[in-house]
């Protein structure tokens, strides 16, 4: 059960972090949030699709590291086989939390860095520290909480930038169907893609809106993404040995 506490020097001077991947640590997911401005780091390896919450409806972006519940092809002997890993990823087991304060005599929420004590990636033996000995914060401390705030803001970004998908209908669902050497199929369902159609009927004011926001860049840097969907399939093969 997590347990997320805010992180102080005092409660936790001795705490490290392990940063090596592996099924171990909770690395064997086969997607991961992604956002916007974070698209042209992800579609260098990665396919971008989205995904939809069933319980509240909404959309999100994600990038594919595999083909079924727990896989993560990335993954080999406790390192990520790729030179860019998601932020939703390497944020782990950091976390945003939500504090109140008293400002000017009204209440106020605030933004700060909490852990989770009860991952696997948190104990006192090995990895990286969160304070230095005498006192004070880490650069990998400070580093976590430029990446969380980094992806705070995205995951804002990125709700924008689905609304305006949604809004001129550039968002359809499809079905992959992978055949792999040893002739076995893998089908994807529930996952959607950007509606090229639609995407070419826009009219110039909408492009430039969509433009102007940089959302147009991450369109397109989601359809080329998919061209990953063969880096997948060739590591899948590599795993069985074909």
């Amino acid at each position: 059960m997590a347990n997320h506490v805010s992180i102080n020097s005092s409660d936790h001077q001795n705490l490290k972090v392990i940063t090596e991947r592996s099924e171990e640590y909770g690395d064997n997911v086969w997607f991961t949030l992604t956002f916007p401005t974070e698209f042209r780091s992800v579609q260098a390896y990665y396919p971008i699709f989205f995904n939809k919450d069933q319980g509240t409806g909404q959309f999100f972006s994600v990038a594919l590291f595999g083909f079924q519940d727990n896989e993560n092809l990335f993954l080999s002997n406790n390192q990520w086989d790729a030179a860019y890993i998601p932020l939703s990823i390497t944020r782990q087991p950091f976390l945003i939390g939500v504090q109140k304060v008293v400002e000017d005599g009204t209440d106020q929420e605030q933004r700060v860095l909490h852990i989770d004590l009860e991952h696997p990636r948190v104990n006192k033996e090995k990895g990286e520290a969160l304070f230095l000995e005498f006192g004070g914060n880490t650069p990998y401390l400070d580093n976590a909480a430029d990446m969380l705030e980094t992806l705070h803001h995205g995951l804002i970004d990125s709700k924008l930038f689905i609304d305006m998908l949604i809004e001129h209908e550039l968002l359809e669902s499809f079905t992959l169907d992978v055949t792999l050497n040893d002739e076995s199929k893998n089908q994807m369902v529930g996952f959607y893609t950007i509606n090229e159609d639609k995407l070419k009927e826009l009219s110039s004011d909408t492009l430039t809106l969509l433009h102007d926001k940089g959302y147009l860049q991450a369109i397109y840097m989601t359809i080329a993404s998919q061209s990953n969907i063969r880096t997948l399939m060739n590591k899948k093969n590599e795993q069985l040995g074909l």
